[in-house]
């Protein structure tokens, strides 16, 4: 897809990687970013080209609003997500619930919302933002990785639909970035958020359906595709 006079939407925009995605794409001369968030007050200090709009993924009222306030939009990027860091026999159910909620059906509504908006427009590309767990679980990231898990297989199921109606569908499977989310955690490898947004405008834009946007993925995708459960051993810590 041509990013250039494109018309984006990018969720979590407010922060992390979602702030740098929409830096990212007006460079590429995206015509317009709807930056949703669910706080617009913190969408401050952005670009003229910019639309701020609120957006709660686990409320449908607010994304038949998106809708009417973005009727233009021909690139979605599903950046939005939560996290809870609890084991498989700990993490309580609402945890689990929310973490789904947000990371899986939320995210699934407004493709289904912004399918026929896109199409409308000409067509264009769904970008969802993934993980490195959405394909490996790990024990202390059991409910984030099985959402992810899920939006994985739903990323796919979808590819073939929504190609026959002009829109590409893009999977994007980070490892660390240095983030809200990994906060603390300083024995992690982490990439700056905003060169994982520059790798992921140049898979969007050569065409690529998955995306590993940082030299950690890009070491363990390598490992996915030869060695898969290798690759599961490697994150549920199996054998240390």
């Amino acid at each position: 897809m041509d990013i250039n006079n494109s018309v984006a939407l990018v969720t979590g925009a407010n922060r992390g990687l979602g702030r740098a995605l929409a830096g990212t794409l007006l460079a590429r001369g995206a015509r317009r970013v709807y930056a949703a968030a669910r706080d617009t007050a913190s969408l401050t200090g952005l670009h003229e080209r910019v639309v701020p709009v609120r957006l709660d993924l686990t409320s449908p009222e607010d994304i038949t609003a998106a809708v009417a306030q973005a009727p233009d939009v021909t690139l979605l990027v599903n950046n939005a997500g939560t996290a809870r860091f609890a084991d498989p026999f700990t993490a309580g159910r609402d945890e689990l619930a929310g973490e789904m909620a947000t990371n899986y059906t939320g995210t699934v509504d407004l493709i289904r919302a912004f399918a026929p908006v896109i199409e409308g427009a000409g067509g264009g590309a769904v970008v969802n933002v993934l993980s490195l767990l959405a394909l490996a679980g790990t024990p202390p990231m059991a409910g984030y990785a099985a959402s992810k898990a899920a939006l994985h297989s739903f990323t796919q199921s979808i590819r073939p639909g929504l190609g026959a109606r002009g829109i590409a569908v893009h999977g994007v499977y980070p490892g660390g970035m240095d983030t809200d989310m990994l906060a603390g955690f300083d024995d992690v490898p982490k990439t700056a958020p905003r060169l994982v947004a520059e790798a992921i405008a140049e898979g969007v834009a050569a065409g690529r359906t998955d995306i590993f946007p940082d030299p950690t993925s890009e070491k363990m995708s390598a490992l996915w595709w030869t060695d898969p459960k290798g690759f599961e051993r490697a994150f549920s810590g199996e054998g240390r």
